[in-house]
């Protein structure tokens, strides 16, 4: 679909990607860089700016407001196949799901964006972990080889925008197989069922990583987690520094090995237990970062130094106040993006409370205030 973009990008002097690299690696720059996470759901229905300009997803609000270009490679690192989706029973205003992850929850028929509220799971017990491993998770399924000749025609060595491999997942996917509270029972009932999880998670990334590293110029390494609330991470610090990072380590070895010394985790909720052990073992980014649930982003630079960037920690509750908030929460992230190693954009999908012309407001003012003067 054509998008006819509503504001033009941000001059620069720089190509994206060259504006990438030299920001995450503390060198002059001749702007920040430009982008955002994207937005809930319900955004595309109701911002008339997008539902007046036919902007349907996140790709297409890209384009359509300009953003710098930034793109991530990723394979078959985990289950395969999935659990087949179905609706198990309705109510009036609910359904009972089967999800692909096989736990069955509980989803307003409406649609609205929402937490599920999750019934049970169909792994608990390594008896269970042990019939799945053999249907799902094997490393030498089809879909886990990568067409590299296509991956490197589709980002050519001469592109201008910066381009990601996607690392995967040690906890986050296998919290979404067990459930929150599954995940924190089995660190106690059944360790070693939880071990050779994230074993199992590692090699896949691995399998998947030696397949492209060296064959496609990749700028950055990214990963996903998400196990971490308010109050910390739902696994215990034993647990992670004794099984978790030696897998990280194992990673970072590889990224390391091939150039890559960017690499961020998205891991909502207080990480900053979590932070030496991902430091120790290569993860050195954190995105999206948000803000309520941990620190200002701009402390927790000040405090590990050249060591952490962080992208995004714009904190999206002030985006919904209104400009007044929005210009003061902007200039206390001056000193962060003067720094270098941070890229400010929404601490997570901006969400549909934040009135269009706030939002608007705001990326007007992170021009003015970040992008290229004069």
């Amino acid at each position: 679909m054509s998008i006819t973009p509503c504001r033009p990008k941000w001059r620069g002097t720089m190509t994206d990607r060259e504006r990438f690299n030299r920001q995450m690696h503390y060198q002059s720059v001749d702007r920040s860089f430009n982008m955002e996470f994207g937005y809930w759901n319900e955004n595309f229905t109701e911002w008339d700016i997008f539902v007046n300009n036919g902007i349907r997803n996140n790709g297409e609000a890209d384009r359509f407001f300009s953003f710098d270009r930034i793109g991530n490679v990723g394979g078959c690192t985990w289950m395969h196949p999935a659990f087949e989706s179905r609706v198990i029973e309705e109510t009036e205003s609910t359904r009972i799901i089967l999800d692909g992850n096989g736990l069955f929850k509980e989803v307003p028929k409406d649609g609205h964006d929402t937490i599920p509220h999750y019934l049970k799971a169909s792994i608990v017990t390594p008896e269970d972990w042990k019939r799945e491993k053999e249907l799902r998770f094997d490393r030498n399924h089809p879909a886990r080889r990568v067409n590299v000749e296509a991956l490197r025609k589709a980002h050519p060595p001469e592109r201008t925008y910066p381009l990601g491999v996607h690392c995967g997942s040690m906890m986050g996917r296998i919290r979404d197989m067990l459930t929150f509270e599954g995940f924190a029972f089995a660190i106690y009932d059944y360790p070693e069922m939880l071990e050779d999880m994230v074993e199992t998670a590692c090699v896949l990334i691995e399998d998947f990583l030696d397949q492209v590293l060296g064959q496609v110029d990749f700028d950055y390494a990214s990963g996903w987690e998400d196990i971490c609330f308010k109050n910390g991470p739902i696994c215990t610090l034993d647990f992670f520094h004794s099984v978790v990072v030696p897998r990280y380590r194992r990673i970072g070895r590889r990224l390391h090995r091939h150039g890559i010394d960017l690499w961020y985790t998205d891991c909502d909720g207080d990480v900053r237990p979590l932070l030496p052990g991902f430091l120790e073992a290569g993860i050195n980014c954190l995105f999206p970062y948000e803000v309520n649930s941990c620190a200002h982003p701009v402390e927790l630079l000040h405090e590990y130094g050249r060591d952490l960037r962080i992208m995004g920690g714009v904190d999206k509750m002030q985006l919904a106040r209104g400009p007044e908030a929005i210009r003061a929460y902007l200039e206390s992230l001056v000193p962060g993006v003067e720094r270098g190693g941070y890229i400010p954009f929404c601490d997570h999908r901006c969400p549909p409370d934040v009135r269009p012309e706030y939002y608007l407001y705001y990326l007007d003012l992170k021009e003015s205030m970040f992008g290229m003067q004069g």
